[in-house]
């Protein structure tokens, strides 16, 4: 019996230490725990603080030269040679060829035409030669007989008065002939005159279509106006449908594309642009002619200042609106070449003698702002007014200087981790 009642003390002994043992486990895993989700601070800074706008852009150059697929009536044109993306061209090197086959076939149907036309236009004019001619002698032999007929009429009085009015009769007839002859001269001439101008129309409408055809040869060889690199622009001749974000296959030797589509740029390197798609959050802080530094990120420690010239409309999701803000280099480097990544800083504004804190330390509540103030034991929300504020800084009043101020909501990051979803089969109740 008293084995038992031993053995009974002995457990009982040993479960007190195991749950003492527990407890103390426990104790650790919460100040682990709390340790691990401690909650981020900053301070509250007064100094001169520059409102600036950071975003990634693109080179591209300035006033750039956009070569264009001729608008010459077909529906696709097939490209047979092209310079590589980025190759470097001087002013008069061919940039794009076109297929010329069906042109060159339209301007040797046209110079035959032209051919055929000009020689009705010569037998035209050597017919209205010939007749006028014929009608030229048969106006001069009429003004003989004419003649003769007054001359044999002023010998009336010594003939008898028959024969006198035969000669009368004669005159008459001959100066009838002679107004025939007359218009029959400038109706040749009209009816001439016009079958020569049917035939030369011909002739002009040939010619026409040939100089078409050779315009048309001409312009669908592309040749850069400007020493620069090629740009090839991308290919939409095929795509019926575009989904926002899809890359563009550019124009490539052997495609096909249709008439007036932008195949190649040459941009002007003596000019560069920054373009660049920057937060709708932003946009109140931006103004044309503001400075900017350009970082190339090809260009490791080189910078380039800048200036704000346009800022166009806002697109987009609604939560993720941007604009299109362009920006031109002030000063530019021959190492420079379009497409480039470049981090962007934008000078806004200039502060002096102000408060700030990180943007990520600004809440709202009901649309009104307010940060999270460390206290002895916990933080407290504390309503402030915000002055300015861009995506990294914001500057405030209504709150100390050297306050201590949680980046975190606190009540968000000291929640119990959520456990692990399971799966959808082990989630059925049995």
């Amino acid at each position: 019996m008293k084995k038992l009642r031993g053995f009974a003390i002995l457990i009982l002994v040993l479960a007190a230490l195991g749950i003492v043992a527990w407890v103390a486990w426990r104790a650790i895993q919460n100040v682990l725990v709390e340790a691990a989700v401690e909650t981020p601070v900053t301070r509250v800074k007064r100094g001169p603080v520059s409102i600036t706008v950071t975003a990634r852009g693109e080179l591209q150059g300035g006033k750039p030269e956009m070569l264009v697929a001729p608008m010459i009536g077909s529906d696709t044109l097939a490209v047979t040679d092209l310079r590589q993306n980025g190759e470097m061209v001087e002013e008069g090197d061919i940039v794009v060829q076109f297929d010329t086959t069906q042109q060159e076939y339209n301007l040797r149907e046209a110079q035959a035409d032209l051919a055929e036309a000009q020689q009705k236009v010569a037998q035209a004019e050597a017919e209205n030669q010939a007749a006028d001619v014929e009608a030229r002698l048969a106006l001069e032999a009429a003004k003989t007989t004419v003649k003769i007929a007054e001359v044999e009429t002023r010998r009336s009085r010594f003939v008898p008065a028959m024969k006198a009015r035969d000669n009368e009769i004669a005159l008459e007839a001959a100066r009838n002939r002679l107004k025939q002859a007359e218009q029959d001269l400038a109706s040749r001439k009209a009816s001439g005159g016009a079958a020569l101008a049917i035939q030369r129309a011909g002739e002009n409408r040939a010619r026409t279509m040939a100089t078409i055809a050779q315009r048309n040869i001409d312009s669908m060889t592309l040749k850069a106006k400007t020493s620069g690199y090629v740009n090839l622009q991308s290919n939409t001749s095929n795509l019926f449908m575009m989904t926002q974000g899809m890359m563009l296959p550019i124009v490539q030797l052997g495609d096909t594309v249709r008439p007036g589509l932008a195949v190649a740029q040459i941009p002007d390197l003596e000019n560069w642009e920054v373009s660049a798609k920057i937060a709708e959050v932003d946009r109140g802080h931006l103004a044309p002619g503001q400075a900017v530094t350009v970082s190339v990120v090809a260009l490791a420690g080189k910078s380039f200042p800048a200036r704000v010239t346009t800022l166009g409309n806002s697109v987009g999701q609604p939560w993720d609106r941007r604009f299109d803000c362009r920006m031109v280099l002030e000063q530019a480097g021959p190492e420079l070449r379009p497409g480039m990544s470049s981090n962007l800083i934008i000078t806004a504004e200039k502060l002096d003698n102000v408060l700030s804190v990180p943007s990520q330390a600004i809440f709202e509540r009901d649309g009104k702002p307010f940060i999270y103030v460390k206290t002895a034991t916990s933080f407290t929300p504390h309503d402030v007014t915000l002055v300015k504020r861009t995506e990294s800084q914001a500057v405030i009043t209504g709150v100390n200087e050297g306050e201590t101020v949680a980046l975190t909501n606190p009540s968000e990051q000291n929640k119990p981790a959520q456990p692990r979803a399971q799966s959808a089969t082990k989630a059925i109740t049995k």
